[in-house]
């Protein structure tokens, strides 16, 4: 075989297995992004039923003590259910992009090495 076929071969091997990679980080970041479209929708949910229910509180008051009263609860618990949230969310985003990069690096790893091996053969 001579040196040019041997060189189109590893590239085409090289290329091929990038492709494998990109393949492979695509599709952990479409599950990734599933996963957090879902956490997002449930998230929304549970503050519109928490909306709801300091609404009819706030309907049924009695004074404006009681409104004030359910209002900073309300804003208390809104507070402290979008910071957990958001510190969650930040969490799983620094996951997904590790996880997702994942097969690149592995691929670009292995080039390197296999790389060094031929030079030093």
């Amino acid at each position: 075989m001579t040196d040019f076929a041997r060189f189109g071969d590893e590239f085409q091997k090289i290329g091929q297995k990038g492709f494998d990679a990109a393949v492979h980080s695509y599709g952990e970041w479409n599950k990734g992004l599933q996963a957090l479209a879902t956490r997002l929708t449930e998230n929304s949910k549970r503050a519109f039923e928490d909306t709801t229910r300091t609404w009819e509180q706030l309907v049924g008051a009695k004074s404006i003590e009681q409104v004030i009263e359910i209002q900073s609860q309300y804003a208390k618990r809104a507070y402290d259910n979008f910071v957990a949230e958001a510190s969650k969310l930040g969490e799983w985003y620094v996951g997904l992009v590790q996880d997702a990069s994942k097969p690149v690096e592995q691929a670009v790893k292995n080039s390197v090495e296999q790389s060094i091996k031929r030079k030093v053969v």
